[in-house]
């Protein structure tokens, strides 16, 4: 029997990209300035990310909870345009579950984005198919 090559892997062209590698879900979390009162926190809807390296709000909503930028970070976005971000810290809450993460200053009108150092500073996994945030342990090395 004579093995065919399959040819180049486009993972566009695969039937899961768009329905279950790609598929996106909103969460609602609680944000505030990091070490501010308990009380201050907001809930803001969430885009899950797992693509953003840092969670992004715009400018306008961390300011008013008193996040202050104390960096710059290099950023891609998603269309490949290079640039910085203005970051700062924030403590966010899902359920049960509290972190302290980087956040970045978004335009006003971006959206809100749960990126992969909040997910993983509050132990959460994404499940893409049954689009929900589960705890989950992480290797240590």
């Amino acid at each position: 029997m004579e093995v065919q090559p399959l040819g180049p892997y486009d993972p566009l062209a695969a039937p899961c990209y768009n329905q279950v590698v790609m598929g996106t879900f909103s969460v609602e979390i609680q944000i505030r300035a990091a070490g501010t009162a308990a009380n201050s926190s907001v809930p803001v809807k969430c885009l899950v990310d797992t693509g953003a390296a840092f969670s992004q709000f715009p400018a306008g909503l961390l300011s008013s909870l008193g996040v202050r930028p104390d960096r710059k970070v290099p950023t891609v976005l998603a269309d490949g345009t290079q640039g910085e971000s203005s970051a700062g810290w924030a403590e966010v809450f899902y359920q049960d579950r509290h972190a302290f993460t980087l956040v970045l200053f978004g335009a006003e009108t971006s959206l809100a984005l749960l990126g992969a150092h909040a997910l993983e500073g509050l132990g959460l996994a994404v499940d893409p198919v049954r689009k929900v945030l589960e705890p989950t342990r992480f290797p240590l090395a």
